[in-house]
């Protein structure tokens, strides 16, 4: 008897799977945002994902199976990620891959190279305003250039990272132009309003983003006789989410993009997409369901490919970007930890850890549905200090206003005794709140320490922040420069296309040279980042599957939290302060069991019961 003969499943099988599973997770957030004939919708929809499967290279294919097979590969404790821009880093896309053996001795796995498509001339925000999504900002080279630099990236084990914006274009785009040339098919992709009735009406509840250099959120164009939704700069226009043409044509420029390459999408300024009248059009339950729709449609014919929500917003608005309710384990998989963010540099500033005890235990779970934060200690963005006055009311004595106040004199260092050199940004006159710019370093002193023992405290304070990103869960980001200790660059305000913007303080060239160094601040810097990321690469409890819990220990200089491994719980202790700390435990399997501190490798020296800690000092506390 002879045997069957076998067939193997051919790839418009596989997408047919795929699609069966993903449409389930599709419909619903698709009939909420545009109702109507969601089955005609979801027709269209599987033919752009099926003409973008049939065009995907072979070796993102077998990526695609791989990450099916382990969808939580991006919350591995291997996971490390390293932020640039790519002309500061490596001047061009063709000499990227030669800075490759850089990026794999700091252990990184994730890179994250800032705007990279081709942004409008002149002002562009930073790369930001973008003209064309399917092209390569010429000044860094061309798509092959790109897909060469992706390949090669993936090679090394390192997932290639690019920004795409959601909310806006330029009005450069393509789409834009023929906006502008009285096309009401592509009119109707933006807010356009024949006159100022609803951009009044709308204005009464938004917040001004850019007040100093773009206040207001609408233009008028003469040339058109409209008025555009310009919520950033007059050169941005905000697209219509509420159109389901945007949809299919930004998730077709996204796919495009997959294909090239990209392995993880910021989605920048998401908090913006869906605009109410009388609220603030930010963070709207709507959001969430666009992005849900962008990471299932992109699961079916990329599933290596994952999204990671921008959204620079309060605690509880940022939770439901991870996925909660019924867009848990369906939303995007990542988002930034901006709160870590605040909560550190404010308790750094303080020495005061209640603050950042209570917000970081009440306002986040301990985990998340496949789905993790990246937590960072900067980025190229400025620090918004979010303290509110619902937290700061559960800590006597503290008033948000207040502490806002000083948090921003005391890293301009204007406040009696900082050490920090930073710059405000954006002051709000009518309110008096500002944000601050500068570069981990010299926030942290380094820049002003004139001494053998100030430099000393700016490098501890630096070695603190980055084992707590290491190890709070989630996929770390070191932002280029941080790991040599590389301050601010003043030099910006020569250049005029970034003079009016003080950001570019902390967006300096790298220092290549520093980086060759054997002693001194930028070799202390680095050996110390480079033990971390090893030690965390070595403890499974950090993968980012792992839950965090905080502790209210009542300690004021201490932040305490424990990943809660199936095996065992690691404990990390955090001494924010200039000075000796003492913790005596009341969990009797912290305090009568014997313990190693992973990070110095030394067994834990219990002296009547307590944990001693040096000035600033973190501990990672695991039982033998």
């Amino acid at each position: 008897m002879s045997a069957t003969p076998r067939r193997g499943v051919t790839n418009d099988e596989i997408f047919a799977l795929r699609w069966d599973r993903g449409q389930r997770d599709l419909i619903g957030p698709l009939h909420r945002l545009y109702g109507g004939d969601t089955l005609a919708l979801m027709d269209r929809l599987r033919d752009l994902l099926k003409k973008h499967w049939r065009a995907r290279p072979a070796d993102l294919r077998r990526l695609d199976l791989v990450r099916d097979l382990n969808p939580d590969w991006f919350l591995s404790e291997d996971m490390v990620a390293y932020v640039f821009y790519i002309d500061r880093f490596a001047g061009d896309l063709k000499h990227l891959p030669s800075r490759i053996p850089y990026l794999q001795e700091l252990g990184v796995t994730y890179a994250h190279m800032m705007p990279c498509l081709k942004p409008r001339p002149g002002a562009n925000d930073g790369g930001y305003a973008v003209m064309d999504y399917t092209a390569i900002n010429p000044a860094l080279g061309t798509m092959a250039d790109f897909q060469q630099s992706n390949l090669q990236l993936r090679a090394a084990g390192i997932s290639p990272v690019i920004d795409m914006v959601l909310n806006h274009t330029a009005k450069e785009h393509a789409w834009a132009v023929k906006a502008r040339a009285g096309d009401p098919y592509y009119q109707a992709f933006y807010r356009m309003f024949d006159d100022d009735t609803l951009p009044k009406q709308y204005e009464k509840t938004l917040v001004e983003i850019f007040p100093d250099q773009a206040p207001g959120n609408f233009t008028f164009y003469d040339d058109m006789g409209k008025w555009v939704w310009t919520t950033f700069n007059e050169y941005q226009w905000d697209l219509n989410w509420e159109n389901p043409e945007v949809f299919l044509a930004v998730l077709d420029t996204i796919l495009f993009l997959a294909n090239r390459g990209v392995e993880v999408f910021r989605l920048d300024a998401v908090a913006f997409m869906w605009k109410q009248m009388g609220t603030s059009c930010q963070n709207l339950p709507q959001v969430h369901d666009i992005l849900q729709a962008l990471t299932q449609a992109t699961r079916v014919c990329a599933p290596a490919v994952i999204h990671k929500a921008e959204a620079i917003v309060g605690p509880q608005d940022l939770v439901p970007y991870l996925g909660t309710g019924s867009h848990a384990g369906r939303e995007s998989q990542l988002a930034y930890h901006n709160n870590l963010m605040v909560q550190f540099w404010s308790t750094l500033a303080s020495g005061d850890s209640r603050l950042m005890t209570y917000v970081l235990k009440t306002h986040f779970p301990e985990s998340f549905r496949r789905a993790s934060f990246a937590p960072y200690i900067r980025c190229h963005d400025d620090i918004g200090w979010a303290i509110t006055p619902e937290d700061t009311a559960h800590i006597p004595h503290m008033d948000a206003k207040a502490h806002r106040d000083y948090l921003a004199d005391f890293y301009n260092g204007t406040y009696p005794g900082s050490t920090a050199r930073g710059t405000d940004f954006q002051v709000n006159a009518e309110t008096g709140d500002r944000r601050t710019n500068g570069t981990f370093a010299s926030l942290a002193g380094l820049e002003a320490a004139r001494t053998p023992k100030e430099v000393d405290t700016a490098i501890a304070r630096m070695r603190l922040g980055h084992a707590l990103i290491a190890s709070y869960g989630g996929i770390p980001l070191i932002y280029m420069g941080d790991e040599i200790g590389m301050t601010n660059d003043y030099s910006y305000v020569d250049n005029p296309d970034h003079a009016d913007d003080s950001r570019w303080i902390q967006r300096p060239m790298m220092d290549w040279d520093a980086t060759e160094q054997t002693e001194g601040p930028a070799a202390r810097i680095s050996a110390d980042l480079r033990h971390i990321m090893r030690t965390r690469k070595a403890t499974p409890q950090f993968a980012g599957t792992v839950p965090t819990r905080v502790l209210d220990t009542g300690h004021r200089a201490l932040f305490v939290y424990q990943r809660l491994g199936d095996d065992r719980e690691v404990t990390c202790i955090v001494n924010f302060t200039a000075d000796t700390q003492k913790l005596w435990p009341e969990d009797a399997a912290l305090r009568d069991v014997p313990h190693v501190d992973l990070l110095s490798g030394q067994a834990l020296a219990l002296s009547h019961g307590q944990i001693t800690l040096a000035p600033y000092q973190s501990m990672w506390l695991r039982p033998v």
